[in-house]
């Protein structure tokens, strides 16, 4: 029934911003120079931006996975009267999902300005 190309919502602009601007913690990026490869890292370097990457993605998934607990909470019907989500539920979990990325988005940046405040 949906067509195959989705149109771009706030919440789609949010996952994009918080990727970018989610400066309270270090990634694997600033682990080396943006012109070395992982051939040419040393073995240390290397160890420490897989495990800095690594890190990355179990804070994303715990990110995601508190956001689905918290929508599924706040909006799905505990009877499941339906296969699908009905358009309440629906409209509930993408409207939840929105403002779960701009906070997470929010709170980057302000931990990213506070970080690069002079001391």
């Amino acid at each position: 029934d949906f067509p195959t190309r989705r149109r771009r919502t706030r919440r789609d602009a949010a996952i994009d911003d918080a990727d970018t601007t989610g400066k309270d913690r270090r990634t694997s990026h600033d682990m080396a120079p943006a012109a070395q490869t992982p051939e040419q890292m040393s073995p240390e370097q290397r160890d420490a931006a897989f495990a800095m990457a690594g890190q990355e993605m179990e804070y994303r998934v715990e990110l995601f996975n508190k956001m689905v607990a918290s929508c599924y909470e706040k909006c799905i019907d505990k009877k499941f009267k339906d296969g699908d989500l009905n358009v309440g539920e629906n409209s509930c979990v993408d409207r939840c999902s929105a403002k779960y990325w701009e906070s997470v988005t929010i709170v980057g940046q302000m931990l990213g300005a506070a970080g690069q405040a002079p001391q």
